[in-house]
């Protein structure tokens, strides 16, 4: 088995009242610092099968305008997301499976890219805007039981688990493959860097927010009990776990390398983009009503966030 990252953003960040304020509140923490963010999916080569878990950004995503109030910023692109598959040196015909691990569109985007595979989704998340025009799912609804301490999994094949993982969305699932003894663990949004992990805090971002901690709580239990490599969507330290094989320790974190965060403004479009779920606010398509004149309680169509977690795009 061979697992690869899919790198298509980097140089994000991550301020530090999103990704741990799910809680106590953002309010609670400090919004000048800033942890490393990037855009990354994963692929699986079993040898007789290649493995999607999600499939990045839709091609023509524009890169966000970051300043100095942004909670989250995706980062630059390195190239769209169907370049950087194809850099690993696979083609969409070879893909067999995918596994989503939720709807966003910075994890669905590309799945209309790929004809022979079947998507595997948990069945609560097929109603969503972003899955709608696809026909080749396998509705997931996890029949097979406990995965350790998670109640309810899917055994994909022999060696690799979807796990029903609620709280990030209603749908939300993660994977894990097993390996050579280690465990690696698929884990989408669960939490966006690892710093999250390790003190152990939810990020701003949930549809439920018990059954996220209920999750977040399963999971560092599981770490605790396995050799778990710990792969992130929104950080290169989930790329960076895989390159080096590197097993979480909950007691002993990897030292903390701060973003370097480049303010310089870029032309903006007049378009806005929405850092969760990459929906594009298009004054053209509303009227002409700028963004900025949106009233303060506006929310985001598709994933129902606030205007704060939007960028110009």
């Amino acid at each position: 088995m061979e697992i690869k990252a899919v790198k298509f953003r980097k140089d994000g960040f991550y301020a530090q009242p999103f990704v741990f304020g799910g809680e106590e509140g953002a309010d609670k923490f400090d919004p000048k610092v800033k942890y490393r963010g990037s855009l990354q999916n994963y692929l699986i080569d079993t040898g007789d099968d290649v493995i999607l878990v999600d499939t990045g950004l839709p091609a023509g995503t524009p890169e966000e305008v970051p300043d100095e109030n942004s909670a989250i910023y995706t980062g630059k692109d390195i190239c769209s997301y169907m370049e950087a598959f194809a850099a690993l040196g696979y083609k969409p015909e070879q893909v067999t499976k995918i596994l989503l691990t939720h709807k966003h569109g910075d994890h669905s985007g590309e799945l209309k890219s790929f004809p022979n595979a079947k998507i595997y989704v948990n069945e609560e998340e097929l109603s969503a805007d972003e899955l709608q025009g696809i026909d080749n799912f396998v509705p997931v609804s996890f029949t097979d039981g406990a995965y350790y301490n998670f109640p309810e999994s899917q055994k994909i094949q022999d060696g690799i688990y979807l796990v029903k993982a609620k709280g990030h969305t209603n749908g939300n699932s993660l994977v894990i493959a097993e390996n050579d003894g280690l465990f690696y663990m698929f884990e989408a949004d669960i939490t966006y860097v690892d710093e999250a992990l390790y003190e152990n805090k939810l990020s701003v971002v949930f549809d439920d927010l018990p059954a996220a901690r209920e999750t977040l709580d399963r999971v560092r239990e599981f770490v605790r009990n396995h050799p778990t490599v710990y792969m992130g969507t929104h950080t290169p330290q989930g790329y960076e776990n895989l390159e080096a094989k590197q097993v979480m320790d909950l007691d002993n974190p990897v030292p903390t390398v701060f973003a370097e965060v480049d303010l310089s403004q870029a032309e903006s479009s007049g378009k806005y983009v929405c850092s969760i779920c990459g929906y594009i606010y298009d004054p053209d398509e509303h009227d002409g009503v700028a963004f900025e004149d949106l009233p303060e309680d506006w929310k985001c169509p598709r994933c129902k966030q606030g205007k704060d977690k939007f960028n110009k795009a």
